[in-house]
């Protein structure tokens, strides 16, 4: 059986220093996510990126990359993405030249990203805009699930046809919540008929097309005491059984205060990636840790989670192994040059509100 490798670190720097290899190679890491910090220019960041591969070939480089105000590289070439709302707007007036645009941002994203290196982007958010959420916003495309949907789909056009998968976050949704889960544990009190009936609904309308799913920090307490990352009702009952997903789940960031309050006590980060992994993620993610802490967190989880695979805490998964494998492109990506000369791209850029 393939060994599972479910975790996803973060590195301090702009380049892997001989701590970030040792701990890149532990075979229960599968991947890495980059940060702004990680950026100082596209020749450091693809210096980087092939650092990582020569570690380890599987390893899925990531990045939350998504338009408007999260898109980590802004500088030396790379397109400045609209917030997704530009595409909701832009659909009132237009419809069909929105999604043209929104393939068109798609195609962009993901061709810039991959040409230096990048395997993965956390995008795109299928929040609805109910108008409450501050930490969702101008992420969202929309409040109505249909036109998101639509959108949606289009933008994963544009990241499939540039070689590179897709991660709808956050499941069930997380616009209709007020707090914040980075600080907070935000609750969301409707019934699930109401839930499936809007904002989860472009889960099950794209489920063939999305390769990846994150799930919300949040507690949907008449469906699941749990919040959705650590609900094996919300993962495995709706969005695979009910829903159709097939892909990878990957857990938002451990790291967040949303993620450590589990059946009303705080966890640690380990019980948090044994709970994650149980309840049906193939992934979880520890960000900002090689930062903040210098990476003790990194180590701490590592040991601890060997010990509770060998415990049978928790199991590995074959089948995760291959969700994850199944990201990483499966096409070749042109150099930077060799994009800026191509056509197909230019005229996409040509398209980006």
């Amino acid at each position: 059986m393939s060994e599972h490798a479910p975790l996803v670190i973060d590195v301090a720097g702009t380049e892997l220093t001989a701590v970030d290899q040792k701990r890149l190679a532990h075979p229960l890491v599968g991947g890495m996510i980059l940060f702004a910090r990680n950026w100082k220019d596209r020749e450091q960041l693809t210096t980087l990126c092939t650092a990582v591969k020569s570690v380890r070939e599987d390893l899925l480089v990531c990045v939350d990359h998504e338009g408007g105000r999260v898109q980590r590289f802004r500088t030396d070439g790379f397109t400045h993405l609209p917030p997704m709302r530009a595409l909701g707007e832009m659909w009132m007036t237009d419809a069909m030249q929105a999604t043209n645009a929104a393939t068109a941002c798609g195609y962009v994203l993901a061709s810039e990203l991959r040409a230096c290196g990048v395997d993965l982007s956390f995008a795109p958010v299928l929040d609805l805009d109910h108008g409450a959420s501050s930490v969702i916003g101008d992420r969202s495309f929309h409040y109505d699930a249909r036109v998101s949907a639509l959108l949606a789909k289009s933008l994963m056009h544009g990241m499939l046809q540039a070689g590179m998968g897709n991660c709808g976050k956050h499941f069930p949704g997380h616009g209709f919540v007020k707090a914040d889960s980075h600080v907070d544990v935000p609750v969301d009190d409707r019934a699930l008929k109401a839930i499936l009936a809007d904002d989860a609904m472009p889960y099950g309308w794209l489920s063939t097309v999305l390769t990846g799913v994150m799930p919300a920090h949040v507690v949907y307490p008449k469906v699941d005491r749990r919040p959705a990352g650590f609900s094996t009702k919300w993962l495995n009952g709706i969005l695979r059984g009910q829903l159709g997903f097939e892909g990878a789940v990957f857990s938002d960031d451990l790291s967040m205060a949303g993620a450590r309050s589990i059946d009303g006590r705080q966890v640690t980060y380990s019980e948090a990636a044994v709970a994650a992994l149980n309840a049906g993620c193939d992934m979880v993610l520890l960000c900002n840790e090689s930062a903040q802490s210098g990476g003790k967190a990194i180590d701490m989880v590592l040991e601890e989670l060997e010990r509770a695979r060998v415990a049978g805490d928790w199991q590995a998964s074959e089948r995760s192994e291959q969700r994850r494998l199944a990201l990483l492109p499966s096409i070749g990506a042109p150099s930077w040059d060799a994009l800026m000369s191509d056509p197909h791209y230019m005229h996409a850029v040509g398209l980006v509100p």
